[in-house]
């Protein structure tokens, strides 16, 4: 298997996407094509102690870079020779099984709805981060590509994260919830209400398991195995779960550190505290897959660090090797609302 790695997406390319593809050459035993500037990216190889490319590593020369500060609208086809606009279209032209980048999520996900394209009959492509919870994961569709939905997009939503929780997450019959501010089915304005009625059909028919309306809370707690919400109420509930995660880190450490016992308390219980900081390190996942695109595309975070790009990889992995994207051109027919 072939991952096609954007070398320059990142706060700290090249170095450390060189670094986290030649340890996930290690770890994964994948090969990885590295996008982006050669002479950047020899220079970072030989960063991390390699004096040539191991084997299994090829660079693919692009001259430009896709900017934070461009527009995601229109970047990748000005920069018609971007590591991101390259990469794409070599995953287009099916060099390689998977495409990662940690550069612009806008530009990202134009990109790859419009040089790879969505599966036909998908209305948008949809951001599937995977999150924490009591009982384990579960994955959140959508986190942002989508800040307005219409029912048939919740309702595809549901199918793509279902899909994924089966293939990928391994849940083999997962629980779909619609997220909402209330339990009770009469909760929440009208987008809710009428998502809420195809979902609950599509559940009728024994198509997904859907289990109704969840409050974010519940779903922390691993009242679902799938997240179903519209991008602007699931970004938030993404940022919030990332901004309480640092926050309760942040005052454990003080807690820990505020007298001789605390510290000694601290020292006890530190191989605990490593794996609940593990648990809640968005670097453990490495990216967030767009379900609904023809080929596996996953975004990595901004500011990934090497492992952060070795787990992209993993996951990228995962993805082209999950049989998802058949399951779902299988099933598009149930997936589609019947026009009035």
């Amino acid at each position: 298997m072939k991952i096609i790695l954007d070398a320059m997406g990142g706060d700290n390319a090249p170095e450390a996407a060189v670094r986290g593809a030649l340890e996930a050459k290690k770890a994964h035993g994948v090969d990885i094509l590295l996008v982006g500037r050669g002479l950047e990216i020899l220079r970072a190889v030989e960063a991390c102690g390699e004096k040539t490319l191991p084997a299994g590593i090829e660079i693919r020369d692009a001259s430009e870079v896709v900017e934070i500060s461009d527009d995601p609208a229109t970047a990748f086809k000005k920069k018609k020779d971007s590591s991101l606009t390259v990469g794409l279209n070599l995953l287009k032209n099916g060099e390689g099984d998977a495409f990662v980048s940690a550069g612009s999520t806008g530009a990202l996900l134009a990109g790859a709805t419009l040089v790879v394209k969505r599966i036909r009959g998908i209305r948008r492509a949809v951001m599937g981060p995977v999150i924490p919870t009591a009982s384990g994961r579960a994955i959140l569709c959508d986190c942002g590509a989508n800040a307005e939905c219409t029912p048939e997009y919740l309702l595809q939503f549901a199918y793509l994260g279902s899909y994924y929780a089966k293939r990928v997450l391994g849940v083999e019959n997962p629980r779909v919830a619609l997220l909402n501010i209330g339990a009770e089915e009469e909760k929440g304005d009208t987008l809710r209400h009428e998502a809420y009625q195809v979902l609950r059909e599509a559940g009728e028919a024994g198509r997904i398991r859907f289990t109704g309306n969840i409050e974010a809370d519940a779903a922390m707690l691993g009242g679902a195995d799938v997240i179903v919400a519209d991008g602007f109420t699931g970004n938030i509930m993404l940022k919030s779960l990332e901004g309480t995660a640092k926050f309760l880190m942040k005052e454990l450490k003080k807690v820990f550190l505020s007298s001789t016992k605390t510290k000694l308390a601290a020292g006890l219980v530190k191989g605990n505290l490593a794996e609940m900081k593990k648990l809640l390190d968005p670097s453990e996942i490495g990216g967030t897959p767009f379900l609904g695109i023809s080929k596996p595309v996953i975004k990595a975070h901004g500011s990934s660090d090497a492992r952060a790009f070795s787990n992209a990889i993993l996951r990228a992995k995962e993805y082209a090797a999950s049989g998802l994207i058949q399951d779902i051109e299988a099933n598009i027919d149930l997936m589609k609302m019947e026009k009035v």
